[in-house]
């Protein structure tokens, strides 16, 4: 370990990590103090201190004057002292430098001529010069990996929520790693799009979902499926966005399929969707085609729920919305021909309009809704005679259409149907589960199924229940 080579290394290592000098010569000075235990002792009294002189790390080791030793590794008596300072007195504590680079080989051949291996280290002297130098080298070596591991996790902890771009650097079990500025990102396998796959030196374009310390470095979570995504891709392209004119209140996706969000302005002069649309569709082409062509839907947000949720089942029209705020389910009806437009494939459009109102929605054809209405009114005409027909229809005109709706119901919002007081609104709910029990069990239209009692109920035939 030659004066100038450690003094350069702390140098330049001081110098390229913009580390404070005095952290790299502390660290080394306990690295020798360690390795030197773990030589000579581990109940030696050892110090270690760097000397800016000479470029190389002293150490020493103190001993304490007695009269009879007890612990020959901490204590001589005072003859052995006054070998080495005449002036020398018990309860005495005296320092010992241990020479052990090859260049002090003479310093140490004449102490020991002089007092002898007062110490008891002699043989073991000749070893740790070796280890001491290799140890100096090291520890500065580990501080530089972790001064630029501390540097790197502080430059992406705040960069988590934002893209990145990088390349495809190798695959490891099917993640992604992927090159960043002064640093490597991970692309799991969970956040990758199942239509993309990718090569060594592939452009990455991801959003930083999560940054964590780790033993072997900061660990860079990239996703290329999170929402967040969404968001960073629009208002890169949106300069409207960008500065908080228009804002994306919702985001709805399954990853490269298809997406849907909703968007709002501050400025009553800005159309917000058609301002993340671009002229001829640029804009979002833009991000369509980062998402490898990704559909995406683009809503007009609403405070008023009911108009919400027409936006985010579009394209396909509503004929009506009853909201049930306490399940937070919201029912459309829909006509016959727009039921599975309104669905979408494989239920992909109602699935995304929930996620974007965050409340469950049913979805019913206008024929279907017509049947509840006949059932309800069949069985309600039989089961609860003091109920009139205008009261029925009355219900339905409330979007009480179903005895699903009902049951669903409080008792008092009941209440609003003309006549209907507290214990006739609670037979009425029990009545109801009587439906559902005869509609599950088969027994609801009686003889002749559905249209046989259809036609009785028209001819005046249908005669309410008894008991």
């Amino acid at each position: 370990m030659e004066i100038e080579n450690l003094n350069i290394m702390l140098d330049h290592a001081a110098k390229e990590m913009d580390l404070p000098r005095d952290i790299l010569v502390k660290a080394m000075e306990d690295a020798i103090e360690t390795a030197a235990h773990k030589i000579f002792g581990a109940e030696r009294e050892l110090e270690a201190n760097y000397n800016s002189e000479t470029g190389s790390v002293d150490l020493l080791q103190f001993m304490a004057v007695v009269e009879e030793i007890d612990d020959s590794d901490r204590e001589i008596t005072l003859d052995q002292a006054k070998l080495v300072d005449p002036d020398a007195e018990i309860g005495d504590e005296l320092g010992f430098q241990i020479f052990y680079l090859e260049r002090d080989k003479d310093k140490a051949e004449a102490e020991d001529r002089k007092h002898g291996d007062i110490l008891g280290i002699k043989q073991a002297r000749a070893n740790f010069g070796r280890i001491a130098a290799q140890t100096a080298k090291q520890v500065i070596k580990q501080r530089i990996r972790e001064a630029e591991r501390g540097r790197v996790f502080d430059e992406y902890k705040d960069r988590q929520g934002e893209l990145v771009t990088g390349r495809a650097r190798r695959f490891e079990r099917g993640n992604v790693i992927v090159a960043l500025p002064r640093a490597e990102g991970i692309l799991p396998a969970r956040e990758q799009m199942h239509r993309e796959s990718y090569r060594a030196g592939d452009r990455v374009q991801a959003y930083v979902k999560e940054v964590r310390a780790d033993a072997r470095g900061p660990q860079i979570i990239l996703s290329r499926t999170d929402p967040g995504l969404i968001f960073k891709l629009f208002e890169m392209e949106v300069p409207e966005i960008y500065e908080g004119i228009v804002r994306i209140v919702a985001v709805a996706r399954e990853p490269g399929e298809r997406t849907k969000i909703a968007v709002a302005s501050r400025d009553p002069d800005v159309d917000p969707v058609g301002a993340c649309v671009g002229i001829k569709g640029s804009r979002v082409q833009a991000v369509v085609q980062e998402l490898k062509g990704e559909k995406i839907d683009i809503v007009p947000f609403s405070e008023d729920i009911a108009k919400f949720v027409c936006n985010a089942i579009a394209p396909a029209d509503v004929v009506r919305v009853l909201i049930d705020e306490r399940n937070e389910t919201i029912e459309l009806i829909v006509p016959d021909d727009q039921l599975s437009l309104a669905i979408g494939r494989r239920g992909q459009n109602v699935r995304l309009a929930s996620q974007l109102v965050s409340w469950k929605i049913d979805i019913h054809p206008e024929s279907k809704i017509a049947e509840f209405k006949d059932e309800l009114r069949f069985y309600l005409t039989q089961h609860m005679p003091e109920l009139d027909i205008d009261q029925i229809e009355f219900m339905f005109k409330l979007g009480f259409h179903s005895a699903e709706n009902i049951i669903n119901a409080d008792a008092s919002e009941l209440l609003s149907v003309p006549d209907l007081d507290q214990e006739t609104a609670e037979k009425l709910q029990e009545v109801c589960e009587d439906l559902v029990d005869a509609r599950t069990a088969n027994k609801l239209w009686g003889p002749g199924g559905r249209q046989a009692a259809m036609q009785r109920f028209a001819a005046g035939d249908v005669k309410p229940a008894q008991g």
